[in-house]
């Protein structure tokens, strides 16, 4: 197997293996814990995750492209997620998923033309009684409009 991952990320993805391969259900933590310390699920660590857990490459590989938290690269900039859950689309999360995708000049899973931001849906971050909502980072966002959008964006492009 070649590796692209770096000697110092695959000796966590052993740690976070041997210590979370025996408890029950053990896939989404082992992928959640990894996506959140390399900011991906490198491909090339699927076939070891599958043989620790006695799945398949095509099991684990299967669960990460179905949830679209996960990303088998890291985001580039800072992550802005838009919700695109039934209450958010309802209160206009699609005009305003329009109008981050003209004014970042990128569709949704990819990154703006100057790589401040990485675009990406959301399905649902819990504020549906204040729809549409997003998060820039860590932030998360209620009651967005495109005018707060881009106040947003240019809050966080001064912001390190």
């Amino acid at each position: 197997m070649t590796t692209t991952t770096s000697p110092e990320s695959l000796g966590l993805v052993h740690e976070v293996l041997a210590r979370r391969a025996s408890e029950p259900g053990a896939l989404l933590p082992i992928l959640h814990e990894l996506q959140d310390a390399l900011g991906c699920i490198p491909a090339d660590v699927v076939p070891e995750i599958a043989s620790v857990l006695n799945l398949s490459r095509a099991e684990v590989h299967g669960v990460i492209t179905y949830y679209h938290h996960f990303r088998a690269e890291p985001a580039v900039g800072k992550v802005v997620q838009i919700c695109r859950a039934e209450s958010c689309q309802a209160m206009g999360a699609d005009a305003l998923i329009a109008h981050a995708q003209h004014k970042l000049g990128c569709t949704m899973h990819g990154h703006s033309k100057d790589g401040a931001f990485t675009l990406e849906p959301a399905y649902c971050l819990g504020l549906c009684a204040m729809s549409p909502a997003m998060t820039v980072g860590e932030e998360v966002h209620a009651r967005v409009t495109p005018q707060r959008f881009d106040a947003l964006i240019a809050e966080a492009r001064s912001t390190p």
